[in-house]
C-alpha cells in the first residue's frame, strides 16, 4: 500500500497495550487528572466521555481536528463518545487571552450549531454498541432560570478559585478586563459535565490544555454535587518547531469546511510542513501505525528532498477531512499547474481553488501572447516577452508558445474563461478573459 495514494482507515495500533499508551506515544497527553487511574479506566470496560465544540464560527478548524481524532481513537478502543456542540456556550464564547469576543446573534449561533454538528458526525461512528451521540447544551441551559442557575450551580463555585484560572487572570490584568458573561463561562462548562454525568454516566472530558481550567471546573462540580470522582484530559496545543503558531496559512485558519479552505489549499498546507515537524504531525493527525511512521521518519532523515513525509501527511489528512476523491483532484491540480498533468481535466472548482493566489489580470479575447505576458508581468516588456517565447520558456495552459503574435481567446480558454500562463518552470499567472 502506498501511504500517499491510499487512505489509512481509522483504527488503533495493535502494538500498544491499550489506547492510553497509544495516546501518550502520539503526544496527545499534556495534562490529566490521575494518570494511572485514567489508564486503568481506558483499558477496562467501556466508559462514556465527551468533548465540546462551540459555534463561534461556521466551521471547525485544525485545532478541533486534534480533538475529533482523539475522540475517534478512544471510540475505536470501545468507549462511547458524546459530541457536544455548544448552543448555549456559543452564545457567550469562552474567554480569549486578549480581548472580549463579539457576541453573535442567536439565529447565527443556531445556524452554526447545525454546521458543526455535521462536521463532528463525519469523524465519529454513530452505529454499534458504542455509537456516538450528539448533544447540545442549550437543551438543559435554556429552560433554567437565572435564580436556578445561581442557586443550583453558581453556589458551588468560589470566585477566588475562578480568578486564578490562567485565561481569567490574564484578562483581569489587561486593559480590556473581562465581562461577567465570559467570566461565567467556566460555570456553564462545568454544568455541562454535571449534566452529562447525570444523563449518560459520562466520566471523562477531553479538550485542549489551554482549556484546563474549564475542564477541571466540571470535575470539581461533580465531586461537590454528586460526591463522584471523574476525569479530565488536556491535549497539548500544537506548535511548529520554529515556535510559530500551527494551523494557519498566509494568516488564515485552516478550516474543515471546503468552502472556507479548499481541499487543494489544505493539501498544500500539509505539503509545506517542515521536516522537523512531519513525524509529530503524522502521529497526531493520522491513523498510521508506529511501524509505518518509523518507516516514513527514516525516509525523511535519509532523503528529505523526496518529501515522502510531507506527501504522506498531506494525502492522509486531506483524505480524512475531504475524502480521497477530492484529495486526488488536489494532487492532480498541483501537478497540472507546473506542466505535469492535463489542466483541461480539472473541474472548475478545483482549477479556481488551485489558482486563487496567482497573480491575475483581465484581457479581451484575441490578445496576443506577447501582450498577455506583459499584462501579467511575467515579462517586463514586449521585447522581453518575444525573447522568452523564442527561447522556449513561455507556456499557455501547459502548451509551449511558439508564435509571439498568436491570438488567444475562447477556443484555448479553460472552462471558457481562463488562460494559465507560465514562464519557465514555476512562475505562473492567470488571465481571465472578459465576458
Amino acid at each position: 500500500m502506498s501511504l500517499q495514494t491510499e487512505l489509512r482507515a481509522p483504527q488503533n495500533d495493535p502494538s500498544f497495550a491499550n489506547v492510553w499508551q497509544e495516546l501518550k506515544w502520539r503526544g496527545l497527553v499534556q495534562v490529566s487528572t490521575d494518570e494511572a487511574a485514567l489508564e486503568e479506566l481506558l483499558a477496562g470496560e467501556p466508559i462514556t466521555y465527551y468533548c465540546g465544540f462551540d459555534p463561534t464560527a461556521p466551521s471547525l478548524h485544525l485545532g478541533n481536528l486534534v480533538q475529533l481524532l482523539t475522540m475517534r481513537r478512544m471510540q475505536l478502543a470501545g468507549h462511547k463518545p458524546l459530541g457536544l456542540v455548544g448552543g448555549s456556550t456559543g452564545l457567550v464564547g469562552d474567554p480569549r487571552p486578549t480581548a472580549e469576543r463579539t457576541m453573535n446573534s442567536k439565529e447565527t449561533v443556531s445556524e452554526w450549531v447545525g454546521y458543526l454538528q455535521g462536521q463532528v458526525q463525519r469523524f465519529l461512528s454513530f452505529e454499534g454498541e458504542n455509537a456516538a451521540r450528539m448533544v447540545n447544551n442549550l437543551d438543559w441551559t435554556a429552560p433554567m432560570s437565572v435564580l436556578d442557575f445561581l442557586r443550583d450551580v453558581g453556589k458551588y463555585f468560589r470566585v477566588g478559585t475562578m480568578i486564578k484560572k490562567d485565561i481569567v487572570a490574564s484578562r483581569l490584568n489587561s486593559d480590556e478586563g473581562i465581562s461577567y458573561a465570559e467570566f461565567s463561562y467556566q460555570i456553564l462548562q462545568g454544568m455541562d459535565y454535571l449534566e452529562l454525568f447525570r444523563q449518560y454516566g459520562c466520566v471523562l472530558q477531553q479538550g485542549g490544555s489551554d482549556q484546563w481550567g474549564n475542564l477541571t471546573s466540571g470535575a470539581d462540580l461533580i465531586r461537590k454535587v454528586e460526591g463522584a470522582s471523574v476525569h479530565a484530559l488536556g491535549t497539548p496545543l500544537i506548535t511548529n518547531s520554529d515556535g510559530t503558531k500551527f494551523g494557519k496559512s498566509e494568516g488564515n485558519a485552516i478550516w474543515l469546511d471546503p468552502a472556507m479552505c479548499s481541499p487543494f489549499d489544505m493539501y498544500q498546507f500539509w505539503l509545506n510542513t517542515a521536516d522537523a515537524d512531519v513525524v509529530d504531525r503524522l502521529k497526531v493527525f493520522t491513523f498510521l501505525t508506529q511501524e509505518e511512521i518509523a518507516a516514513v521518519a527514516a525516509s525523511v532523515a535519509d532523503k528529505p528532498q523526496a518529501r515522502e513525509g510531507q506527501r504522506t501527511l498531506a494525502f492522509q489528512v486531506t483524505s480524512l477531512v475531504h475524502g480521497v476523491e477530492a484529495t486526488t483532484k488536489a494532487i492532480a491540480a498541483s501537478a497540472a499547474l507546473f506542466g505535469q498533468g492535463e489542466l483541461d481535466a480539472l473541474d472548475l472548482a478545483t482549477l479556481e481553488s488551485a489558482t486563487r493566489e496567482l497573480p491575475r489580470t483581465g484581457a479581451s479575447s484575441g490578445a496576443t501572447m506577447v501582450e498577455l505576458l506583459v499584462a501579467t508581468k511575467l515579462s517586463k516588456s514586449n521585447s522581453d516577452a518575444r525573447r522568452t517565447i523564442a527561447e522556449g520558456g513561455a507556456y499557455v495552459n501547459n502548451s509551449k508558445a511558439t508564435d509571439p503574435e498568436a491570438k488567444l481567446g475562447d477556443a484555448q480558454a479553460l472552462h471558457g474563461k481562463y488562460l494559465l500562463l507560465r514562464r519557465g518552470k514555476r512562475t505562473l499567472a492567470m488571465v481571465v478573459l472578459d465576458g
